[in-house]
């Protein structure tokens, strides 16, 4: 393994679990078929949805993405920013940025940005979800090959100043909030070349109480968390380490009240910052500020 790969100290031991309340079997069961099923139909009509104009077709793969997200059991609220529907595409594109925690994610994001996803070369060759990556455009990184850096920077350029939106998530792997980690700054340097703009958005997941409780749910994202409970809320949704990939998806079925929350927070210009690293830096403060947690303008359920 290459040594400058980013790691986590996050374990599924340690970080992956869930104690509060939980679903029945067959209904868990029941869920995860549906949110597989939701998902092997993307794969299959993806070749179709490109047919479609631009946007009738991000239109349908934010209700696809929101509606697999919701068909494993989860929840999804949005706040802050502005509507992508009002929001007309323009040249050079957007980058968006978040915080990494589970593979719930990446639908997550897509059902408010749509757009080209930055992943690693691994995926292409995993079933179902390889052949939908590689027919939605997305962007894949050789992460062991560090002289590979360079041309992935020129294709992320080049796709912003076509105008596209790339999605990103530049801690470079998955943690369940125990201190977000270092943001890369090779994604900020193609935002520099594209003199794009970058759009910061915050993932946390916390638990909804059962109702009449009249108590929030606990919220976990980017903050740190107390080491006396290290499986906080987020831990049915975290997906870190060897965590399988089966194991991950029952636990997120089984967890009663998970409900996943994506704040949109205020734009970046790329030139407002001297230097890449002062850009990825800024970028990963707004993400992980509190004040990310202010109430929203906007909340769409």
């Amino acid at each position: 393994m290459n040594p400058w790969l980013p790691t986590a100290p996050c374990t599924p031991r340690t970080c992956a679990g869930h104690d509060g309340p939980t679903r029945p079997r067959p209904l868990a069961a029941a869920l995860l078929c549906a949110g597989c099923a939701l998902v092997l139909a993307g794969a299959l009509g993806a070749p179709f949805v490109l047919m479609l104009g631009p946007t009738r077709r991000e239109r349908l793969i934010r209700r696809w993405a929101r509606g697999v997200v919701r068909a494993f059991g989860v929840r999804v609220r949005i706040t802050g920013g502005q509507a992508p529907d009002n929001a007309p595409r323009t040249a050079p594109g957007t980058l968006v940025v978040a915080n990494h925690i589970s593979w719930l994610d990446i639908p997550l994001v897509a059902a408010v940005y749509p757009g080209r996803m930055l992943a690693k070369r691994e995926i292409a060759a995993w079933p179902v979800l390889g052949p939908l990556a590689t027919a939605g455009g997305t962007l894949f990184v050789e992460r062991d090959r560090l002289r590979a850096l360079p041309t992935t920077v020129r294709e992320i350029g080049a796709a912003l100043r076509e105008g596209s939106r790339v999605i990103a998530f530049p801690e470079g792997t998955t943690r369940c909030g125990r201190g977000g980690g270092r943001y890369g700054p090779a994604v900020f340097q193609a935002a520099i070349d594209a003199d794009a703009e970058i759009r910061p958005v915050r993932i946390s997941y916390r638990i909804r109480p059962p109702r009449g409780t009249g108590r929030g749910g606990r919220a976990s994202g980017p903050a740190c968390c107390a080491p006396a409970e290290p499986q906080g809320p987020a831990g049915a949704a975290a997906f870190v380490g060897d965590d399988p990939l089966t194991a991950s998806l029952w636990r997120v079925v089984t967890a009663a009240g998970l409900t996943a929350d994506i704040r949109v927070l205020p734009p970046i210009r790329a030139g407002d910052r001297p230097d890449r690293r002062a850009l990825a830096r800024f970028a990963q403060t707004a993400v992980a500020n509190d004040s990310a947690n202010r109430s929203a303008e906007s909340v769409h359920h």
